[in-house]
């Protein structure tokens, strides 16, 4: 599920901002941009938002504005120095212009920038977590509401099969008719009507229709919708049950067209295979 959350946490001296955002995965796949004050926290981070967010593709950004001048991190020069001699030797080796925009790019590498204050003050720190808790809750509710309009469609598109499984029972009736039509008149065109033994094509025509016959197919889709909308109803996580299901569902409607042989049923049966694909995608996104 997509899902978005956002949080600042007003420290002296800085305004931290913390952001979350999430895209459907199968998998938890937390990747996460931190400045180089909280680095070593990267591994309570990953915990903390491993048990509060379940799975997605989920980028965590954690980013600060210094409000307080003593707080803005030092030109490493020894280091940086170091840099631009090194690039200088090897673009005069190769022969390339290192170009004017050198400086810059030397205080983006490690150790360039050295921060004023090595320790990351415990206080500091919890008012962080709190923040990153909020948008965390920030982006389940956003989740929470998705899941909510999800639900939505699902039972529209459960329901409409629903319906269409009636449908075919309206052409049940005319179907057999209209089989029996036209085997009795290939008989007759290929065999001659005084030669067609009516009780014998009576009986054939039995075994034929037990062939055809779609009956368990609609009860057992029946029965699959209903438990669909009963697992919809169910506390998550509840996704790879409900993306099993479709797949039952689209078995049986499968057999039913395959055994319909009318124009009718077909069309019934496509509109339901519709309905079903907009169900799969949507489980999907379902925890």
């Amino acid at each position: 599920m997509t899902g978005y959350g956002k949080a600042v946490a007003e420290i002296p001296g800085k305004k931290v901002l913390i952001e979350l955002k999430s895209l459907n995965s199968r998998q938890f796949d937390l990747n996460i941009r931190l400045p180089w004050l909280y680095r070593e926290k990267e591994s309570e981070i990953r915990n903390r938002i491993s048990r509060k967010l379940d799975r997605g593709k989920i980028d965590l950004t954690i980013s600060f504005d210094i409000t307080d001048a003593e707080s803005v991190p030092l030109i490493n020069k020894a280091v940086v120095r170091s840099y631009y001699t090194q690039i200088r030797e090897l673009s005069a080796e190769l022969g390339i212009d290192p170009g004017t925009d050198l400086l810059p790019a030397i205080l983006k590498f490690p150790e360039s920038l050295k921060p004023e204050k090595t320790e990351l003050p415990e206080e500091e720190w919890n008012r962080v977590l709190e923040k990153l808790d909020e948008s965390a809750q920030q982006l389940d509710i956003f989740r929470m509401n998705e899941g909510r309009s999800i639900e939505s469609d699902l039972r529209i598109c459960i329901n409409r099969i629903s319906s269409l499984i009636s449908a075919i029972e309206k052409h049940e009736k005319g179907r057999i008719d209209r089989i029996r039509e036209k085997l009795h008149r290939l008989l007759e065109e290929n065999v001659g009507p005084e030669k067609i033994d009516g009780n014998r094509f009576e009986q054939e025509l039995v075994f034929y229709l037990e062939r055809l016959d779609i009956n368990e197919e609609k009860v057992r889709l029946k029965n699959h919708c209903e438990y669909f909308i009963e697992k919809v109803e169910s506390e998550p996580p509840n996704g790879k049950i409900l993306n099993f299901i479709s797949q039952e569902i689209g078995r049986e409607i499968n057999t039913i067209g395959s055994k319909a042989n009318d124009v009718e049923i077909q069309k019934l049966v496509v509109m339901m295979k519709d309905d079903l694909e907009k169900i799969k995608e949507q489980t999907l996104n379902i925890l």
